[in-house]
């Protein structure tokens, strides 16, 4: 199916159909909201007898008068406690705003730093700390080379020159200098 396009009746036919379940499920959700809401009323406030007598009245009223204060006083402190969140909310918000204001990241700049001032930057001024990065290498002998003496004793100049005049010190040259 993902090689090939669906024709538009197919497509006009799945879409009904879909259309028609999700209208099903839509019904079938609100008659159960509707009995459930049913099942609440029958719970929560049974139903009114209202007596003949006026004293009897009068008591049922009372108690009607309780039952609304008591719902108040739990209505009012739900708010509250909501207004409160709300407001500690909005103050952890402007704290966030005022941090991101007052700092901002700085321009970042190439800093040439010694080891000796990168070390007192970090430790303080107190602290007196020299970095000798080659107090602890190894003390190496150079050894020099016969051949390398030989090709920096060159000698003397005049001589050298002497030698190559001439056909007998161009033919050296060419031949390696032996003779």
């Amino acid at each position: 199916m993902s090689d090939k396009k669906m024709s538009s009746s197919r497509k006009h036919h799945l879409k009904s159909l879909m259309l028609s379940i999700a209208k099903g499920l839509l019904e079938t959700e609100s008659k159960e909201k509707e009995e459930e809401r049913k099942r609440y009323m029958a719970e929560s406030c049974p139903p009114l007898s209202l007596p003949s007598g006026v004293q009897a009245l009068q008591e049922l009223c009372r108690e009607l008068h309780h039952k609304i204060d008591a719902i108040d006083e739990d209505r009012y402190d739900l708010e509250v406690k909501v207004s409160k969140g709300a407001k500690d909310i909005e103050d952890m918000n402007i704290k966030v705003i005022d941090l991101k204001g007052k700092f901002k990241k700085p321009a970042l700049r190439k800093v040439r730093m010694s080891a000796d001032a990168m070390l007192q930057a970090l430790l303080g001024s107190k602290h007196k700390v020299t970095l000798d990065l080659r107090a602890n290498l190894k003390q190496v002998k150079k050894e020099v080379k016969e051949e390398d003496k030989e090709l920096r004793d060159v000698g003397d100049w005049r001589k050298n020159i002497e030698d190559k005049a001439g056909m007998d010190g161009r033919k050296k040259m060419f031949e390696g200098g032996e003779s």
